[in-house]
């Protein structure tokens, strides 16, 4: 049967050789099924076999049908976030602990494999948000997040002050340790833990949800995902402020920035096996209906 997908990228957790085993049966087991298999060139220098195919980490994504990750939500959030405007499709491989992103076992990594090379799989399109630190002297940096874009204190036990815009109307200042600005996919993240809402992935949505407010009334708000949410930091004594883009981007922010968070034109393409259950990965996930 021709394959659905014939030029197969793979990156694997960065750093890290205990994804070398598994890496390595999934190239084999693709090479077999004849498709065109490369691995990222970073990837590659962590593993014995010297004989694989590799690619930069650009042409991965340039030259793939599919891109496959090895390893947890942290190496899959890291390659959507570097591969978004090739518009490839993404599939995880689990080898971290919880999984909400990464949903395929190596267990059955063959057997899933195999089905959606056959064309059974499903394809699930989420946002992405786009940071954007407006400087005092006019210039600007621009950082994406499939997860999150946290604005929060920096190594201070102090809170810091912000007021915040939702398409240019005033919502509210707030003095707290921070706030989470969440996409879909981010709802099971660090917004869950701050006690926000949980939204199905593929939802055209925000959630903002604070952290820690010196408030009572304070509670987490849902807007439509084509908002445009501003956040000024005000100048307080002793007090730094950066934000952080899926806990693996840091920008700096001076009192007087600006923020401006917006969603990215650009979709990310998620591959599931037949049959995926996000119902089910929050129960199994999240251990809900079990006996105490």
């Amino acid at each position: 049967m021709k394959n659905e997908f014939n030029n197969i990228g793979l990156i694997g957790k960065y750093g890290d050789p205990g994804v070398e085993v598994t890496l390595l049966s999934l190239y084999h087991f693709l090479r077999k099924r004849g498709c065109h298999v490369v691995i990222d060139q970073d990837t590659a220098d962590t593993l014995n076999d010297k004989n694989v195919e590799t690619a930069s980490f650009d042409d991965v994504g340039k030259n793939s049908d599919l891109v496959i990750t090895v390893g947890g939500d942290g190496t899959l959030l890291n390659a959507v976030r570097n591969l978004i405007d090739h518009t490839c499709p993404i599939l995880g491989i689990n080898l971290g602990r919880l999984g909400f992103l990464v949903d395929v076992s190596p267990y059955e990594m063959t057997q899933r494999m195999g089905e959606i090379l056959d064309g059974k799989f499903e394809e699930e399109h989420r946002i992405m948000l786009t940071a954007r630190v407006e400087h005092a002297d006019g210039t600007y940096t621009d950082a994406d997040a499939f997860n999150d874009v946290v604005v929060h204190k920096w190594e201070m036990a102090r809170m810091i002050e912000t007021e915040t815009y939702i398409n240019g109307r005033w919502l509210n200042s707030m003095r707290s340790d921070g706030l989470i600005v969440s996409s879909p996919t981010g709802s099971t993240a660090y917004a869950l833990s701050g006690g926000g809402p949980i939204l199905e992935p593929d939802m055209d949505a925000m959630i903002l949800v604070p952290i820690c407010p010196h408030s009572m009334s304070y509670r987490p708000i849902v807007i439509d995902g084509d908002s445009e949410i501003e956040i000024i930091v005000r100048e307080t004594a002793n007090t730094r402020t950066q934000i952080s883009c899926d806990g693996q981007i840091n920008i700096p922010v001076e009192a007087g920035d600006k923020i401006h968070i917006f969603k990215k034109k650009a979709i990310v393409r998620i591959i599931h096996p037949c049959k995926h259950d996000y119902f089910e990965i929050l129960r199994a996930k999240l251990h809900w209906g079990e006996n105490l």
